[in-house]
């Protein structure tokens, strides 16, 4: 071979691979389309037509933008939207401290080198770059502080630094707990510090490893601050990497604050993230991301109150004994045990955030219920979630059709100024929400 073709190889091979890659993205361009609106997706009775399955899955992420400037989100009514916090990197998840002082882990992904492997995964790991989630984490949780209490931070500090993709946080006593991806960590500290300086004790190690597929690990406190939950999520969609692989995930781990010692509380859920107590039935509620490529119209993701012992279906099956005939070998006994969600969320919506509305001000319509932070679909065509919602509660249940608290995160083009994650509710009864794309906070607040 002469030195002009050796030379011309791997521009020829360059040309092919990306002559490959448009054809799989046409090819998943023209794949299939929700049949049904998300509200048909919704509630405690959706539909679950048959499944769909494509050679290639669908794919249609919001492209990430930020916010031009002057456009803000649109409130629901009675209400007001202003950037409670910018300049941010990547905040994902939120807490609210005892005096008033609100945490954000400014967080992404691990480095996940087994994850991102095959056609789907280098598709997939196109559709996280093309919606901003490719960044490398800032590993750290910074505090932000309203002195004037006008309702916007105009004080931060690192708090904590040097994190492994830390997510979830709780304070017991004098004690934050904060879970990385791959361990829950105890951190000794006294309300209205601004800096952590102390290494964190390991409390316990959590599932993790080189794929870590579904890596954010929530955490709440029980009420009487003697345990805490953490919620760990699958390593992978439908077990397709093996049941070892899933050993101990998929699941809600129960951790005693005094021993250390920890259990699996709940099992078969497929990506629980937001976590929150209801006060009425003092029942553990949680929101969970359901399976993808099987159709824009399935699988809704949920939000459920979470018994102990409880088996909610995955990988086996969904809503309760919906069988999934793409994992094998099957578990009918498992099957058969298999809990039914409690409150079906929309199809491919990526539901995370969860908050209770305990002490909000917010206007009567949204005063006993759960606010949800629902971070946009990739797998559906149209497009789901992206926007933050309430669903009102009444005897300790759902109890109604969703409400839009905070929408407008898409343009017209279809990109995404923003992606609402984590909620939570201010000491003055404002919803807070945690934007990984547009780099800030918002807070919504009644009108006066």
């Amino acid at each position: 071979m002469s030195s002009c073709c050796r030379a011309i190889s791997p521009l020829r091979q360059r040309a092919s691979g990306l002559l490959i890659a448009s054809a799989v993205l046409a090819l998943s361009a023209c794949s299939e389309v929700a049949q049904l609106p998300v509200s048909a997706g919704t509630g405690p009775q959706p539909a679950l037509p048959a499944p769909r399955q494509t050679l290639i899955p669908t794919i249609n992420i919001a492209p990430a933008r930020g916010w031009p400037s002057g456009v803000v989100p649109q409130a629901a009514s009675g209400t007001r939207v202003v950037a409670f916090a910018s300049g941010l990197d990547h905040p994902r998840w939120l807490y609210v401290l005892p005096n008033g002082d609100v945490l954000v882990a400014e967080t992404n992904a691990p480095p996940k080198p087994d994850d991102a492997k095959g056609i789907k995964g280098w598709l997939k790991g196109l559709a996280m770059k093309s919606a901003g989630a490719a960044v490398p984490s800032a590993n750290r949780i910074t505090l932000l502080r309203d002195t004037d209490s006008d309702g916007v931070a105009d004080f931060s500090a690192v708090l904590l630094q040097g994190l492994h993709s830390p997510f979830g946080m709780a304070l017991v006593g004098n004690d934050l707990y904060v879970t990385n991806s791959n361990a829950l960590l105890r951190f000794p500290y006294v309300t209205g510090s601004t800096r952590i300086t102390t290494p964190g004790i390991l409390v316990v190690e959590l599932p993790a490893g080189d794929i870590n597929h579904h890596w954010t690990k929530n955490l709440i406190a029980s009420p009487d601050g003697s345990k805490l939950y953490v919620t760990v999520g699958s390593n992978s969609n439908v077990g397709e990497r093996g049941m070892p692989a899933e050993d101990g995930r998929a699941a809600i781990w129960e951790v005693d604050v005094k021993s250390g010692t920890s259990r699996i509380f709940a099992s078969g859920l497929r990506n629980p993230n937001g976590l929150a107590w209801e006060p009425a039935s003092r029942a553990l509620w949680t929101v969970v991301n359901e399976r993808d490529e099987i159709g824009s119209d399935l699988v809704p993701d949920y939000m459920t109150s979470v018994r102990d012992g409880g088996f909610y279906g995955w990988p086996y099956s969904y809503f309760g004994q919906h069988v999934d005939e793409r994992v094998q070998p099957q578990r009918p006994e498992l099957v058969a045990k298999a809990i039914k969600p409690d409150y079906a969320l929309g199809p491919h919506t990526a539901s995370l955030g969860l908050a209770w509305s305990a002490g909000n001000k917010l206007p009567a319509s949204l005063s006993n219920g759960m606010f949800i932070g629902q971070h946009g679909s990739w797998n559906r065509r149209p497009r789901s979630g992206y926007k933050v919602i309430f669903v009102p509660f009444a005897s300790g249940q759902p109890a109604g059709a969703p409400v839009d608290v905070l929408t407008g995160f898409l343009s017209e083009e279809g990109t995404a100024y923003g992606r609402p994650v984590g909620v939570a509710l201010d000491r003055q009864g404002a919803l807070l929400v945690a934007d990984d794309v547009g780099n800030l906070i918002w807070r919504v607040s009644a009108l006066h």
